[in-house]
């Protein structure tokens, strides 16, 4: 078990404080489930771009179905659209609470402030919060005993990604973006330059890392917001012009963008985030354009925090809070699909992968073991 840097989770914090994403109402009724049904009631409310964004909330998303099949759990959600405020994830959540939720799933750091307050006014209802942990006012940390954070180091997929496209790249110029510039997307774009620098010092190269500049994240390459496809699209087509033919976008339904500006410009691929992207229909028209994909396993944790729930061994606190990494298969990236890698490269990243989940390497995310 890994515990998230302080540091980390606060100034994520601090920014979805000012953050404006959005709240829409309930929606329909849950798949019909497979397995014996159970008194027992887990809910979600998404962030922006809701269900069907074929990232990251349709994989948090998939976890609740699958609880609706397997454990025979009842349902209600609340989605979220482009735009909202945090009054609108208030209403959200507590909308969640008045359907006698036992369980209510937030997903994403935005929704910190809102799950810490009904938290704290509704104890005997737990929560699981994803890509965030829990702070004060002042931000000072706060750990709750009905507040599980789910939280995932994707730096160490996101390494793996960064040599191996690295290994690809023809031009020796590869980029990645964020939507905003977060610590929950710096921290994909950060553990991809590492893989980078890796295969650099491995081979004696000198791919660059375009978007990425220096160590100051916050003045990495950013579109603003994590819907419009449109920015994601220039962002790209404007790194392919500065020689860039591989892009990691790390802004969710924005990276879609991507994948488009690859269809454009032959030789040219996208890394796709926190699902497999070669597997979704949004992404359907470029996959053969898709090198990997670096997945957050939300689905599985999501699905494992409400089986907790209902066997009644459900556990809050930051001392509880579940970390995704290598070890725990909480990350990966994806298997080769149609782009062929180099020679000895998949052999490169297993060891690769052995080595930091050994700790014989370290992947520097603000998390440590």
């Amino acid at each position: 078990m890994k515990t998230v840097s302080r540091t980390t989770a606060l100034k994520g914090l601090a920014l979805a404080a000012v953050a404006s994403l959005a709240l829409a109402g309930c929606a329909a009724a849950p798949a019909a489930p497979t397995a014996t049904p159970v008194d027992y009631k887990a809910c979600m409310v998404s962030d922006a771009g809701g269900f069907n964004d074929a990232s990251f909330n349709q994989e948090a998303y998939a976890g609740l179905q699958q609880a609706v099949a397997e454990l025979g759990v009842q349902e209600a959600k609340v989605e979220s659209p482009e735009a909202a405020t945090q009054t609108d994830y208030v209403s959200g959540i507590d909308s969640m609470i008045a359907e006698g939720c036992n369980l209510i799933v937030t997903v994403g750091f935005n929704l910190a402030t809102a799950t810490r307050d009904a938290a704290k006014a509704n104890p005997d209802v737990n929560f699981a919060l994803i890509d965030s942990a829990l702070s004060n006012d002042d931000y000072s940390p706060l750990s709750l005993p009905n507040v599980k954070p789910i939280q995932y180091d994707t730096a160490e997929a996101a390494y793996l990604a960064g040599y191996l496209a690295a290994a690809t790249s023809k031009t020796g110029k590869v980029a990645t973006y964020g939507g905003m510039l977060f610590p929950s997307v710096t921290i994909f774009m950060d553990g991809f330059k590492q893989g980078v620098e890796a295969y650099n010092t491995a081979k004696g190269k000198k791919v660059v890392v375009l978007g990425a500049t220096g160590t100051d994240s916050s003045k990495w390459a950013a579109t603003g917001d994590f819907n419009d496809q449109a920015k994601g699209k220039t962002l790209t087509e404007g790194f392919f012009a500065q020689g860039a033919d591989i892009v990691l976008p790390v802004a969710g339904p924005v990276g879609v963008g991507t994948g488009q500006a690859t269809l454009d410009k032959k030789g040219t691929y996208v890394i796709g985030v926190d699902s497999d992207w070669f597997g979704l229909a949004t992404h359907a028209a470029y996959k053969a354009n898709i090198l990997t994909s670096i997945e957050k396993k939300m689905a599985k944790a999501v699905l494992d925090v409400i089986k907790s729930g209902v066997e009644g061994s459900f556990t809050g606190g930051d001392e509880n809070q579940y970390v995704g990494n290598l070890s725990n298969e909480g990350v990966q990236i994806s298997a080769q699909h149609d782009v062929a890698y180099p020679a000895g490269v998949q052999a490169e990243l297993d060891a690769l992968k052995a080595d930091i989940i050994s700790g014989k390497i370290v992947v520097a995310s603000g998390y440590k073991k």
